[in-house]
């Protein structure tokens, strides 16, 4: 468990430090609150669609669903992130550069969220998956012991 935290702290540094330089001249402010804004959104998604994948799951207990759901929420919040909010501010720091029209950006913005949304459908499949996996190991381990 201690290595999972740290890899997931590492990759939210990692985050943040992407989506920070992706931002370019964009004022500090703007850039600290947009991060916060971007993670606590994909967050939620990512809450909302953990809850959606565990309708298929049958859990022995509600302490065994939160652990679960304390691992895997914050690694796919991580990964969500990834694969959203970099590009994300990217458009943002070449709209205040204005080295695109907002039009443009909002195009490519458009497209970002179509592949994000197609990712979101695979990812609760998958989700589903790991937490029968991770249920099915837990069940194993409580029967040996």
């Amino acid at each position: 468990m201690p290595v999972i935290v740290t890899l997931v702290i590492a990759m939210f540094l990692i985050l943040i430090s992407w989506t920070w330089h992706n931002m370019g001249d964009v004022e500090n402010k703007t850039k600290i609150s947009t991060i916060i804004v971007a993670l606590i959104i994909v967050f939620g998604i990512t809450f909302v669609l953990f809850n959606i994948s565990k309708n298929g799951v049958n859990y022995n207990s509600e302490e065994s669903m939160s652990s679960v759901r304390n691992i895997l929420v914050p690694v796919f919040t991580v990964i969500n992130g990834l694969i959203i909010i970099p590009p994300f501010a990217k458009t943002i720091g070449r709209v205040h550069n204005k080295e695109v029209s907002k039009e443009q950006a909002t195009r490519h913005l458009g497209f970002l969220l179509i592949i994000f949304a197609i990712a979101l459908v695979i990812e609760c499949s998958y989700l589903t998956s790991i937490q029968k996996g991770i249920l099915d190991i837990y069940n194993k381990a409580i029967h040996k012991s």
